[in-house]
């Protein structure tokens, strides 16, 4: 049986000593790690193979909040972790609004450090599983019928059955099946699953007020 691959951490920092000492450390834990002298460096490498990303705030040539930047440029969304030092809270604090996952001050505590990637590859792994299961829902909301495509638009807008019946000029029983065809296809469980798939597929803004549809 295939073991999977182990998460790779970058560490983006130009301090030598300190990229040596953080890659013994997260590999002496199961991690691997790939070392960037410069966030010019970083940046040029392939982002998939990234995990989690140790970035120092302070470098020379891009600081790490440039290259946090260039990162939500191109819609990067790998967890950022910055390394700082006790001056550079403030810019940590600016970094976490702009979507950084955390800041770890230096000198770091191990275990600390451990725990927040840990954390974040955690976070990391959500994140990938909602973009599969988006996308999955997406190409079979994209395989129905327009009219059935229709039919879950009104649904998520809060409509009855005998009002979308009118809408579109057909009977309740047949926008019943319709919406029955639907629901077996999403993978809806029930109707307000099918609501809820609706608000992800972006159908509808927020879930309807008032009372279910039927």
């Amino acid at each position: 049986m295939t073991e999977p691959p182990t998460s790779c951490i970058a560490i983006v920092d130009d301090d030598q000593a300190l990229r040596d000492s953080l890659t013994w450390l997260l590999d002496s834990v199961g991690l691997t790690t790939r070392a960037y002298a410069d966030g010019e460096t970083f940046l040029a490498a392939d982002a998939a193979s990234h995990d989690a990303i140790l970035l120092d705030v302070r470098m020379p040539g891009l600081s790490g909040l440039q290259v946090q930047q260039r990162l939500i440029a191109r819609d990067d969304d790998t967890p950022v972790i910055f390394m700082t030092g006790h001056g550079d809270v403030p810019m940590a604090v600016s970094a976490l609004k702009a979507g950084a996952f955390d800041f770890i001050e230096k000198p770091f505590n191990p275990q600390q450090l451990i725990d927040t990637i840990q954390q974040a590859l955690a976070e990391h792994q959500r994140r990938r599983e909602a973009r599969q299961r988006l996308a999955g829902l997406q190409a079979r909301y994209a395989a129905l019928r327009p009219k059935e495509r229709r039919i879950l638009v009104h649904v998520a807008e809060g409509m009855t059955s005998r009002q979308i019946a009118e809408q579109l000029g057909i009977s309740a029983k047949t926008v019943e099946v319709y919406r029955l065809r639907a629901m077996k296809a999403l993978g809806a469980a029930n109707l307000a699953e099918l609501v809820r798939l609706c608000v992800a597929l972006d159908l509808v803004e927020t879930l309807p007020d008032g009372p279910s549809p039927t």
